[in-house]
């Protein structure tokens, strides 16, 4: 059983990291624009974190074996759909499914584990998922670049759906949860139902229809805004939409019986500010993993093999540094500073990496803020999860931990559409003037931006005359690098902000209805 959710917890990294070495591959092949390539990564992203709480529902009321075996039979057939497509619209659909499977197989997985073993060993099971996940993190990118560049990008998707075969092959001899893991189910089910009034929890179909779909016109909104342009009435309607739909979410959970997310958990200062850590690390680790090999790929003319094998001097820190945080708690260091720790390398990472970003940058200049924001991510990598389950009540806890989950995969999804859409933005800006020098370049701008933001500098290059060609690739590497640096800024200042109110929240004592019945081991 471990071994086939530890498996599991391998492959879906890669797709996040993976799929965003693999792009400029599939946009070569399929000739697909910007907006609709970039949906191969928003997708799942998207689907992923919308349906991560109604698959935690449906695990409780269906088992968690079943919902572990659909999730890996949906996000296997998509897997090979999304190998085998020749159609953009056609692999965005698979690749959307797939995050629904993976949804199903990240909750059912981890509730496995935590009720197939118990004390010590159930730590050791968990500090195991940790190490796959980042592990996952760590080799997605590199391991996209070699089977890419050697094999072709349908052979990435094609390895997960043979990956994903194996796990669901080992589903019959999954635990369907003995006579005393039901009783303890059965009266965790008594004492919440007892301690609230309520009968069997549901799923929330109201909650989960309003969130991914003010989730999905947000971020369609914000990738189309560069293509259609900010002031149109289709973008305009898109994001209206979505504060309509949010909007609709908020009013839900305050009424339904069983929310979705339990809103009143925000009025504990402590368990916010633990949500919000994810954030600064989406703000500033996260969007890196799908974009910036696109821009190495551009700018300094690497291949995919390349770009992934720069990206492992921000993602092997991830496999390490968890432990050099649980040395530093040991030793007497507050949970508090160690997220501050934390918080202080991420931003400085991400600022250190504007400041020395510029075409044909090598690896080694690269070395010290990647690795600066890889340490940053890995000292609290697992170690906020565990933090927002001591800061609430007993009974808050599964809402705390799927809550925390949501704004992570939400955050991640919304913050890489958006810095997409930004880069392709100031780009088209920065090159719009500069091209009517070049009368023999055919195209427009926002093709460009298009063009490099997938990774691809070749196609705008093909009509161009030799001698052309390197005073045009100068000035698109240019422009490329001056938006990169304002999106890495930008998201510096974002990172401080948050930084600074999380440190400060962390200092007080937890408030409202779902503050912890019992006194913390651990002092902040």
């Amino acid at each position: 059983m471990l071994a086939a959710v530890l498996l599991t917890l391998l492959i879906l990294p890669t797709s996040v990291t993976g799929s965003g070495v693999a792009l400029p591959a599939v946009g070569r092949e399929t000739g697909a624009p910007l907006a609709a390539l970039q949906w191969v990564v928003h997708g799942y992203n998207l689907t992923f974190a919308s349906f991560l709480l109604a698959c935690g529902s449906l695990a409780d009321l269906w088992g968690r074996r079943r919902v572990f075996g659909g999730g890996a039979a949906l996000f296997t057939v998509a897997s090979a759909v999304s190998a085998a497509a020749n159609d953009i619209l056609l692999l965005d659909a698979a690749r959307a499914l797939a995050g629904c499977g993976a949804a199903a197989l990240l909750t059912s997985g981890s509730s496995l584990i935590g009720e197939t073993f118990e004390g010590r060993a159930r730590s050791r099971a968990f500090g195991a998922v940790g190490i796959m996940t980042g592990a996952g993190l760590a080799l997605g990118a590199m391991a996209a670049g070699a089977v890419t560049d050697t094999l072709g990008w349908r052979a990435f998707f094609g390895l997960h759906a043979a990956l994903m075969t194996l796990v669901w092959c080992t589903v019959p001899f999954l635990p369907r949860g003995g006579a005393g893991a039901r009783a303890v189910q059965g009266r965790r089910s008594a004492e919440r139902s007892s301690a609230t009034g309520s009968c069997p929890v549901r799923v929330d179909r109201a909650g989960t229809a309003s969130f991914s779909g003010g989730l999905f016109l947000l971020m369609l909104g914000t990738v189309e805004g560069p293509q259609w342009g900010w002031s149109s009435v289709g973008v305009l309607a898109l994001l209206a939409g979505s504060v309509v739909a949010l909007a609709a979410f908020v009013l839900v959970e305050r009424r339904i019986r069983h929310p979705m997310l339990n809103l009143r958990l925000l009025r504990n200062g402590q368990f916010t500010a633990l949500c919000l850590i994810p954030v600064v690390a989406t703000f500033s680790f996260v969007i890196l993993l799908p974009l910036l090999p696109n821009y190495l790929l551009v700018a300094n003319g690497a291949s995919s093999r390349e770009a992934g094998s720069t990206m492992l001097l921000m993602t092997l820190p991830i496999l390490v540094t968890p432990l050099s945080a649980t040395r530093l708690l040991r030793w007497g260091l507050s949970p508090r500073n160690v997220f501050g720790l934390s918080l202080l390398c991420l931003t400085a990472g991400v600022a250190w990496l504007a400041s020395v970003l510029e075409p044909g940058v090598t690896p080694g200049a690269l070395a010290a803020p990647l690795i600066t924001l890889g340490v940053g991510l890995g000292l609290n990598f697992g170690l906020v999860d565990g933090a927002v389950l001591d800061v609430v009540a007993p009974e808050s806890t599964g809402t705390a931990a799927g809550f925390l989950n949501t704004l992570r995969l939400g955050s991640e999804a919304l913050a890489i559409a958006a810095a997409s859409a930004a880069l392709v933005n100031l780009v088209r800006k920065n090159v719009d003037t500069e091209l009517k020098g070049f009368s023999s370049y055919d195209g427009t701008s926002r093709e460009l931006a298009n063009s490099v933001g997938a990774g691809d500098l070749s196609g705008p290059l093909s009509g161009l005359p030799a001698p052309m060609r390197t005073d045009f690739t100068v000035l698109v590497t240019h422009g490329l690098t001056d938006a990169w640096q304002t999106v890495l800024w930008a998201s510096a200042v974002v990172c401080a902000v948050l930084s600074v109110t999380i440190y400060v929240l962390l200092g007080g004592r937890p408030t409202g209805a779902d503050r912890p019945r019992s006194h913390r081991p651990t002092s902040w």
